[in-house]
């Protein structure tokens, strides 16, 4: 849904600037950022330069680099903004209930809980090549179908959760999941398999890809990234969202908010990253320990934008990333839909053979560029697609 709204809505008193900015700011690396950084790394070879040019790509398998945090880091966010938005809807109505803060319109959530859900999944299919009508090869999950999803059953459990219990329900959903999860992983081997297999071609994730999903499978051959079974610990990152939200939804002051997301990100890393002596990091097979380990580095850059933009007040550096923040689905959307290098080729096509090692680079520079200015045309025409 596109909506024409005021432009001072996106920094008007109640709204959080600096969940915007670390939206745009993990956005801003699937623009082509990540792709100049590891240009710029490998024009001179080094171990070192190889291994920061690491960062930004992807696990193999077990692992994690910067570039593993984006995912769970938008969908952190998506749970840290569920209370926020369940906010809106209360008030008087013949369909609404008491609750512990007043008033819940439960069919106006609901019907924008829903509409949100199937517009993702939607927009998830058309991604995939739902328009190409090939279903039998056709991608089925995806990053918007996850999404969609997650947000869905961490909406609707949250909203039906009394305000009181609400950080102690969460709590307990988040870490039934996650050990849930690790028992089902460790604990149910493949048929024919062994107990405990966490390879590709072995673990219980992926043979149950292969024994439900139709179609073909995103990023390797024995699975999908973002399949049925790991999905389920999905729902613990956006819960973990969900847990912040309500911290920054309460009436505490802002230090004591900062305060706890920094003590609850390092706990999550330190636990996260003991977890993964005995269940390694893995983005594709999103296990508990990736789950907290990610949510760890989610928490304390959230502490770190929030801390400086709207406690400090610190907000004009945040502006790029705040127009990318506020589109951010439909930057994702379009730049999947439309090749943004066509108009790159166009532009710099006579000045690319004067650029000599840095060719590379300068593309991405203005690949990069041409993508944030459609953002920028977006924004100064108050033009935001609200999904």
């Amino acid at each position: 849904m596109v909506s024409k709204v005021s432009k001072d809505n996106t920094s008007s008193t109640g709204r959080i600037l600096s969940i915007d900015a670390l939206r745009g700011f993990i956005f801003f690396w699937i623009l082509g950022t990540s792709e100049l950084f590891i240009a710029l790394l490998t024009i001179k070879k080094t171990n070192l330069t190889l291994r920061l040019a690491a960062e930004f790509d992807h696990s193999a398998w077990h692992g994690f680099t910067f570039y593993d945090l984006i995912f769970p880091l938008f969908l952190f966010i998506v749970g840290l903004v569920i209370p926020f938005s369940l906010a809106k809807y209360r008030g008087n109505s013949k369909v609404c209930e008491d609750s512990d803060k007043g008033i819940i319109n439960y069919w106006g959530a609901y019907k924008r809980i829903i509409t949100r859900t199937v517009i993702l999944l939607l927009l998830g299919f058309v991604v995939n090549g739902l328009l190409d009508f090939s279903f039998e090869s056709m991608r089925w999950p995806g990053v918007l179908q996850r999404i969609a999803v997650c947000y869905f059953f961490a909406a609707v459990i949250t909203m039906h959760t009394s305000p009181k219990f609400r950080p102690l329900v969460t709590g307990i959903l988040i870490g039934a999941d996650l050990i849930g999860y690790w028992a089902v992983m460790k604990f149910i081997p493949v048929p024919g398999g062994t107990t405990g297999d966490l390879s590709p071609q072995g673990n219980l994730a992926g043979y149950i890809d292969r024994l439900i999903i139709p179609g073909r499978f995103c990023c390797y051959q024995f699975g999908d990234n973002e399949g049925l079974l790991s999905t389920i610990p999905a729902l613990g990152t956006i819960f973990i969202g969900v847990l912040a939200g309500l911290l920054l939804e309460s009436n505490k002051s802002q230090i004591f908010k900062i305060k706890w997301i920094f003590i609850g990100g390092i706990a999550s890393i330190l636990v996260g990253a003991a977890w993964s002596f005995d269940f390694p990091r893995n983005k594709i097979l999103w296990t508990s320990s990736f789950v907290l380990f990610a949510a760890g580095w989610s928490l304390l850059l959230l502490g770190l934008f929030y801390w400086l933009i709207d406690y400090r007040g610190y907000k004009k550096w945040a502006f790029p990333f705040i127009v990318v923040g506020v589109n951010a689905i439909t930057i994702y959307v379009v730049q999947m839909l439309f090749d943004f290098a066509v108009i790159v080729d166009i532009l710099i096509h006579g000045f690319i053979k004067y650029t000599g090692v840095f060719a590379e680079a300068f593309f991405f520079i203005c690949l990069v560029a041409v993508k944030w200015l459609f953002l920028y045309f977006l924004y100064k025409k108050k033009v935001f697609l609200k999904v």
